[in-house]
């Protein structure tokens, strides 16, 4: 006895709702995240092992030209290679799939006029949205898709238009919290090498620098300053090479970021010098493998999948209601200061 469907037929919610004796209309909410709390248990079970017994996949296509949604997002980061960037996406993915949805990922390489371009190319393939980790603080083609209606959330940066949802760390405790820690153990004399003032995060660290340093009252904190144009391990490394070319002492650096703070320490052992023992150095994000190198680096700790996570879920809050009904939504997250070897005591 055959079912009437050829095995090159694709299942359909008719047949899975003649499975298990219901209407389509049960099987569509019982198959939906959003709505499958709306039957009983006992009924959601059957037509979920009827869906799966019959092999039934749902056909997007309909989805989309029914509800005018695609279920997936656009995900911009700025490269997929920095370890910091890796669980934020499944932080994201993970909070994502509870609804349905699936993430196109794609890599800006920093780049302004590529996160504009990967933005419009996302909106042409008909994502239902934009979550975003590369964002510049002026940002005109995020402004625009989000005064035309599509849903934006950036995360660990913001831009400089409230109007646009984020969720960033507390750059400025994190700063606060290096600096105030190496000035526990005796500096006086601490370099800042700061992120691009194009990025939030470069500017609000750098911000945080000038804040504490003037409140402690740091011998030359600005001349002991210098911007990087990126925020990798070359820069750090060209950064720190301008401080020791000042030919000002300074016995420690604050990094705005672990990589710089990794090319920093390329430049201080260059030099023929020790960390801790002639310069103390920290970063900030707390990339994994940072605690293995040599020595440890003393960094600030962010919370990289709960951002993700916490991202996606506004994102979510934000596209269940009326474009008319959406208020941006801002959070900051905790960070915390994480001691290792790469700060000591301040020689005399």
């Amino acid at each position: 006895m055959t079912s009437g469907r050829t095995t090159q037929q694709r299942a359909t919610l008719k047949d899975v709702a003649k499975a298990v004796g219901v209407h389509v209309s049960t099987v569509s909410r019982a198959l939906d995240p959003k709505t499958r709390h709306l039957l009983t248990e006992d009924v959601v079970k059957r037509v979920t092992k009827a869906a799966a017994d019959l092999d039934y996949q749902p056909n997007s296509i309909a989805y989309s030209l029914r509800t005018n949604r695609s279920r997936t997002v656009g995900v911009l980061v700025p490269d997929i290679t920095n370890q910091i960037f890796p669980p934020i996406v499944r932080g994201i993915e993970d909070a994502l799939a509870r609804e349905g949805n699936v993430a196109i990922i794609v890599n800006t390489d920093s780049d302004p006029a590529k996160d504009a371009q990967m933005i419009n190319v996302l909106r042409a393939r008909g994502v239902d949205g934009l979550i975003l980790a590369s964002a510049q603080r002026h940002a005109p083609e995020i402004i625009k898709a989000a005064r035309e209606g599509i849903p934006i959330v950036t995360v660990n940066r913001a831009v400089d238009d409230p109007a646009i949802s984020s969720i960033v760390n507390d750059e400025g405790k994190g700063i606060e919290l290096a600096v105030e820690h190496v000035v526990a153990l005796g500096h006086r004399r601490i370099a800042h090498i700061a992120g691009p003032e194009t990025i939030s995060t470069g500017l609000k660290r750098r911000d945080a620098y000038f804040h504490v340093a003037e409140a402690l009252e740091l011998e030359d904190w600005k001349k002991l300053l210098i911007y990087s144009n990126g925020f990798n391990e070359a820069e750090g490394r060209r950064c720190a090479d301008a401080l020791f070319d000042l030919g000002l002492p300074f016995t420690a650096i604050v990094c705005a970021n672990d990589r710089l703070a990794i090319g920093a320490l390329e430049a201080i052992e260059a030099r023929g010098l020790s960390c801790p023992d002639d310069i103390s150095l920290t970063g900030f994000n707390d990339m994994p493998f940072v605690e293995r190198l040599k020595p440890a680096l003393t960094t600030v700790r962010i919370q990289t999948y709960e951002a993700g996570h916490r991202a996606a879920e506004i994102f979510l809050e934000q596209i269940a209601k009326p474009v008319s009904e959406r208020v941006a939504e801002h959070v900051v997250l905790p960070v915390e200061l994480i001691i290792r070897g790469s700060t000591g005591p301040a020689k005399g």
